[in-house]
This record gives C-alpha cells, structure tokens and sequence, in this order.
C-alpha cells in the first residue's frame, strides 16, 4: 500500500476505518467514542468533490460537505451547483457552508453547520450565532484531528492508525481536488486541475455556442 493522495488510497481509508470499528458521524451531537467526523472543505471544485462523495457512497461511509456560496471558481446557484447538492444528499451525505469571513450565508441549502475557508486564528473558533463552527470545542480537539491541506498531512497519514482504532474519535478534514486530480505534489494536482478545468470551460462555450474554429 502507498499512502499516496488518489481515489484508491482514499477507498483504502475508508476500509481502514471501518476495519477500525468507527462509525460516520456528523456535527448535530458532541463526539462519541468511535465516531469519525468525516469533512470536506470543497474550495475549488463540485467534480471533484461528487467524485470523492461516489466513492464514500460505494463504500458506505457518508460525510458532511462545505460548500462555498462566494467561490471564484465554481457557482451554486448554476444548474451544476443546483444538481452537486442534488446528487450529494442523494448518497445521504449532509451538506454545510464553506463560509468566507466574515459572511455567512446559511439558507435552505445547508444544515445549520459551517467550516470557515482560510480561517485566521483570530476568527477561526469564534461563535456563530445559529450555527454549528466545527473548529470550535467540542467538535475540534487538537489531538483528535487530521487534515490533508495543501498535500500534507502533518502528523502522517492516519491509515494505520484508523485500522488499529488508535483514535478515540476523529474530525478528519479532506480537501477533494487532492484526491480526485492527478499529482504527486500540491503542484502537480493544481495542474491537473486546471488542465480539467479548461476542457470543461471549453465545452461550455462550445454549449453556448461560441464559434471555437
């Protein structure tokens, strides 16, 4: 087994937690022994993020996703966004707010629970009026969490330890587009992103058609 950061790895992760007798769990209770607090922070794409969902689905793990409403690089509001949030309580996944400070935009579309983007330490645990701020006790612990940003796990990848049961429980953080594109480093995968990224815009224009000869 490689711990690399790829769709089969993250399948093999899921296994490990359920060889490891977690179970999935959300932000509408306190942690439990033996819960796994599956999250995603989707910054940069609904592809990625359905195509992770697909393999948590197939491996009946679910998670809660945190979607942005001000994104630069993708849009709710758009048939794309409508159908992402569609197809992901679809697989009985839940779906939270991707909030950027200091705006929160909780409507229908969320559960009452949000996850800051690019958080600074001086908002990062503040409260939320109304919501749920995971990175606030007793949701986040330091000692019980790991997250992959920008391609590194900084206490290692958890693989063994969640097969071993090592955690009495977890708030585990994955970022989609590292799992989905292609890349050995941050780099590589932002490449592959936006060679992806271009051949969908392209086909989108070709849809609204603009002549591309």
């Amino acid at each position: 087994m490689t711990c690399d950061f790829s769709l089969g790895h993250y399948r093999e992760l899921l296994r490990a937690a359920a060889a490891g007798g977690y179970r999935w769990a959300g932000f509408d209770r306190p942690p439990e022994p033996g819960d796994l607090l599956l999250r995603h922070d989707v910054d940069l794409s609904l592809e990625a993020a359905l195509a992770v969902a697909e393999v948590e689905a197939a491996e009946g793990a679910w998670s809660t996703w945190f979607l942005m409403t001000r994104s630069s690089f993708y849009n709710l509001a758009a048939g794309e966004g409508v159908q992402a949030i569609t197809r992901l309580r679809e697989l009985g996944h839940r779906v939270g707010h991707h909030a950027v400070y200091p705006d929160v935009d909780l409507d229908g579309r969320f559960d009452a629970v949000v996850a800051w983007h690019n958080p600074d330490p001086e908002f990062m645990q503040a409260e939320i009026p109304g919501a749920v701020n995971v990175m606030r006790p007793p949701f986040f612990e330091p000692g019980h969490y790991r997250s992959d940003s920008n391609q590194t796990w900084r206490s290692g990848c958890p693989h063994d330890e969640l097969a071993r049961g090592d955690f009495e429980w977890l708030q585990l953080l994955i970022h989609p587009e590292i799992w989905a594109f292609e890349g050995g480093t941050m780099r590589e995968t932002m490449e592959s992103f936006l060679d992806a990224d271009r051949a969908k815009r392209l086909e989108r224009l070709r849809h609204d058609r603009i002549d591309l000869s």
